[in-house]
């Protein structure tokens, strides 16, 4: 069986990516790097909501936009799309909301932090760049973001809004 493309989840997928894009303003330095917290709530949003593959599309297109317009580093890329996949494969295989959370916090700080040493170092000519360089200064920008999302997902549950959310995306 064929499988359609599911304009509906494209279309939030394209909205949240704008999202992450316009959070970056929101931004602060920690340890060289540059902590974008809204990113991360978006990379939850896009794991519940949409679904790995478009959560990794959302964060790949931000954090794209982003270094175009000046208002990200290289870093944003393992950072932003490895909490995305791994959020979205958690919460999709163990269907419950922490699991999206630890995803995001442990594919964010973890997987991408180190993942940024080789960025850091071969792209960005960063000399001083470790392993461990970036997980600390990641966990804080995705632990920030992680917080928001987890108020506003419970409180989605809670209306019985996210279901629906949900529902009308698989439509």
């Amino acid at each position: 069986m064929k499988k359609t493309i599911n304009i509906k989840k494209l279309t939030v997928t394209a909205i949240f990516a704008a999202l992450a894009v316009v959070g970056s303003l929101f931004s602060f330095p920690v340890f060289g790097a540059k902590c974008a917290p809204v990113q991360h709530l978006v990379n939850i949003l896009c794991a519940v909501l949409v679904g790995p593959w478009y959560g990794l599309a959302a964060a790949f297109i931000a954090s794209l936009i982003r270094n175009l317009l000046g208002l990200g580093s290289l870093l944003a890329f393992p950072g932003s799309m490895c909490g995305a996949l791994l959020a979205g494969l958690l919460y999709k295989y163990g269907k419950k909301l922490p699991f999206a959370y630890v995803g995001e916090l442990f594919g964010t700080a973890v997987i991408g932090g180190m993942l940024s040493f080789p960025v850091a170092k071969f792209f960005m000519g960063n000399e001083t760049a470790a392993i461990f360089t970036f997980v600390i200064p990641f966990l804080i920008s995705s632990a920030g973001g992680t917080i928001i999302a987890v108020v506003i997902t419970l409180a989605l549950k809670g209306a019985g809004v996210l279901k629906k959310m949900q529902d009308s995306l698989e439509k």
